[in-house]
């Protein structure tokens, strides 16, 4: 549902940096028009939806986002692979 454009795809790439011990998650889509806030929004328990950034923001060490050129963004998010950091 999150950055969908008709006609749009989007990428997901895992990549493994095993000297800073994380996982990197990136999220690309063609949809540049609405970027991420700079902290995750709060919530409304009772709401359907907005809670994706809350739960990066609690599982990863660091999260943002770029521009993707020639249009959209990337949305990536560092998880440690370290069991013990969180």
């Amino acid at each position: 549902q999150h950055g969908r454009v008709p006609g749009g795809d989007f990428c997901l790439r895992l990549v493994l940096d095993g000297e800073l011990g994380v996982v990197r998650i990136e999220v690309d889509d063609a949809s540049g028009a609405k970027r991420p806030p700079e902290s995750p929004p709060s919530s409304y328990p009772e709401g359907e939806s907005g809670r994706g950034l809350l739960l990066v923001d609690v599982l990863a060490v660091r999260w943002g986002s770029a521009p993707r050129h020639p249009l959209g963004k990337t949305v990536w998010a560092d998880v440690s692979i370290d069991a013990s950091v969180h």
